[in-house]
């Protein structure tokens, strides 16, 4: 029995191939174009920085670097992407962007289980993300020695130009949508089929009305 609906979904694909390929080929070239015409490279760089102890801490506490700086990655980050260190950034590199647009392209990180802080940006131009990501390094360690009171901080890698943008990836969204097609395409089969309730065949009189079939007018 299940052998036999088996063979009838088999069938019936086969029967109507032709809209799983034409779903898939549509959604297939919509999302070449999507790729590589309308969707605009967005690109990524980096720098990091090796944070000190802050003084106020360093006879008072007796953790040792790393593990203050970890438990102090997250306020750093805040310090780095606060509206006072973007503004001051948009005003070095002369931008025309808001505070919140710097806030968006800006993702700071700790890099292990160091006391080393990443910060990652993107941007449409590959000149603009390097020189935002090395910006927001220098005026972020102008601001931490003030606030934090921190002994040494120092850029140990400034961003480079990235070369190939992060996204979009053509491969990706080609595959993915040409597995959403054929989805598709199978699921519009399976919905024709079950919204068409007209007979064709001796057998769907067979099956459908249980019924023998005594002879056929051509």
């Amino acid at each position: 029995m299940l052998r036999d609906q088996l063979m009838d979904y088999i069938e019936m694909l086969k029967k109507k191939v032709w809209i799983i390929v034409l779903t898939t080929v549509s959604l297939l070239i919509i999302s070449g174009i999507f790729s590589f015409y309308i969707i605009k490279p967005e690109y990524q760089t980096y720098s990091t920085l090796m944070v000190g102890k802050p003084q106020s801490l360093y006879e008072t506490m007796e953790y040792n670097d790393v593990l203050l700086n970890q438990k102090l990655v997250s306020t750093y980050g805040e310090i780095a992407k606060s509206r006072i260190v973007s503004k001051e950034v948009i005003k070095n590199l002369g931008l025309d962007v808001t505070y919140e647009d710097i806030r968006k392209k800006i993702n700071i990180m700790q890099i292990g289980d160091t006391g080393i802080i990443k910060i990652e940006s993107r941007d449409e131009n590959p000149e603009i993300a390097a020189k935002l990501a090395d910006g927001i390094a220098e005026v972020f360690i102008k601001y931490v020695v003030k606030i934090m009171n921190v002994e040494n901080v120092q850029i140990i890698d400034r961003a480079e130009i990235p070369i190939k943008p992060i996204k979009p990836v053509p491969i990706i969204n080609i595959t993915a949508a040409g597995i959403l097609g054929i989805m598709i395409g199978i699921f519009i089969v399976f919905l024709i089929e079950y919204l068409d309730n007209t007979i064709k065949t001796p057998e769907d009189i067979i099956k459908c009305l249980e019924l023998p079939v005594i002879g056929m007018i051509p």
